[in-house]
């Protein structure tokens, strides 16, 4: 009897690297130092033979003194010398599009880390690989080393999925549990992520919440099977957040963190990106640091919850590598969970009222009749308000432009419209009973 593996041993599967960043020189270096574990495992050799980077005198901690240097990414993705292209580079367009595009149009399969390029081109690209005959696999692209996109593409069979949510962004879950532990500001979180390299110089996409919007609309149609659709994402960050909003939430049994929701019903699809209290023992709560989760509802499983480590080289590579994998054992299973000509025209839902309330705060003008007449207007929209907070310890300093002192008021709301809070907000600014803006946050019930 043959044992497995003693067959004939397939040609090695050559492989292409665009980008050599963390994640790309960790990818090659896991392939190097690991390479005759994998041979064993797949009856196959992983050969990197070709890199393309912007630097070639840059010193990546690397040996690539016999691998074919690129300029050029799209010469790389059509080169002779490569089976395999991994897109490593970054960045909706430009020459990560053009490469990706170049390398599926010949037949060649591609594994790509690229939440923006999917967020923007997905469809279009799992077309192209689709009628070429290809694999396009992004398993890195979103929750670095948690493996969901396998999960939702392989692993629930015919389970029907009502609801996906969770921590897809570590830059923002680090920033929050320091606030959260810590009793420090958001600037001063986010200095430390710069230094220690969880944020960018620049680090809008993630604070403000459209990186997880990419990877949310990303999870959306593998759960959902309409077409990606990143504009129609709701999208709120957590550059406001401030320890009143984290001593608050605290004291009421919740944390803060960074969601990203989306939920089908039979009007279409709810995608949204925001800040959020969650109870305190709740799992999605003790996900804390650069860790990610995703949680699904299902008809089959119910709940399942995947966490692990979501951003970094190791964890990132890692994904790369199980699609590399994959596609050395020859797996095929469409890019996007279903052939793309059946991915439906993509349907916002009507917005509904929320389930949990909202947490507000505000800073209201310390005069007679203020605190009343903001309460009026909440009713005046059918807003009911659970609870209304004062106390010294929260006070915000605040002048209002009268010269009138203020005081930091935070109202609990039971289930209604966002629209109706933001529209009695609005009414109460234009009334001049506050200073500033408001602070809303969604009180999830998970």
């Amino acid at each position: 009897m043959q044992e497995y593996g003693e067959g004939e041993r397939l040609a090695p599967l050559r492989i292409g690297v665009a980008g050599l960043g963390n994640v790309g020189a960790t990818l090659v270096r896991i392939l190097q130092k690991d390479g005759e574990d994998l041979t064993r495992k797949l009856g196959r050799q992983l050969v990197v033979t070709a890199v393309a980077a912007r630097s070639r005198s840059r010193d990546r901690g690397i040996d690539i003194s016999g691998v074919e240097w690129f300029d050029d990414p799209v010469a790389l993705a059509k080169s002779e010398g490569i089976d395999l292209f991994i897109e490593l580079i970054g960045g909706e367009d430009g020459p990560a599009f053009a490469a990706v595009k170049a390398a599926l149009e010949i037949g060649r399969p591609v594994v790509t880390a690229n939440k923006a390029l999917l967020a923007k081109h997905g469809v279009t690209l799992a077309r192209l690989a689709e009628e070429t005959g290809t694999q396009l696999g992004f398993e890195a692209a979103v929750a670095g080393g948690i493996p969901v996109i396998k999960t939702l593409r392989e692993g629930l069979g015919s389970a029907s999925i009502a609801k996906v949510f969770g921590i897809m962004n570590g830059t923002c879950n680090y920033i929050l549990t320091r606030m959260g532990n810590e009793d420090i500001s958001f600037a001063d979180c986010l200095k430390d992520a710069q230094a220690l390299g969880y944020a960018e110089a620049d680090p809008t996409f993630d604070v403000e919440g459209f990186d997880t919007a990419h990877k949310l609309s990303i999870l959306a149609t593998l759960c959902f099977g309409f077409e990606i659709a990143p504009d129609q994402v709701q999208v709120e960050g957590i550059s406001r957040i401030t320890q009143h909003d984290i001593k608050v939430a605290a004291e009421l049994g919740y944390k803060i963190k960074l969601l990203g929701i989306a939920q089908r019903s039979e009007e279409g699809v709810e995608q949204r990106v925001h800040p959020a209290f969650v109870p305190k023992n709740s799992a999605i709560a003790g996900v804390d640091g650069v860790m990610n989760a995703v949680a699904l509802e299902t008809d089959h499983v119910h709940e399942l919850l995947l966490a692990g480590p979501g951003a970094g080289g190791p964890p990132t590579a890692s994904s790369v590598l199980s699609d590399i994998l994959d596609i050395a054992r020859g797996t095929r299973v469409p890019p996007l969970g279903v052939p793309s000509q059946e991915l439906l025209p993509y349907r916002q839902a009507p917005m509904r009222p929320h389930e949990g309330g909202y947490y507000i705060r505000l800073n209201a003008k310390d005069v007679p009749g203020a605190l009343a007449a903001i309460a009026t207007r909440m009713g005046e929209r059918g807003i009911s308000i659970d609870s209304v907070i004062q106390r010294s310890d929260l006070s915000a300093k605040a002048v209002a432009p009268d010269g009138s002192p203020t005081r930091t008021v935070v109202m609990m709301t039971q289930q209604t419209l966002e629209s109706s809070v933001r529209e009695s907000l609005a009414q109460i600014a234009s009334d001049g009973f506050i200073v500033g803006e408001p602070q809303l946050i969604r009180i999830e019930r998970l």
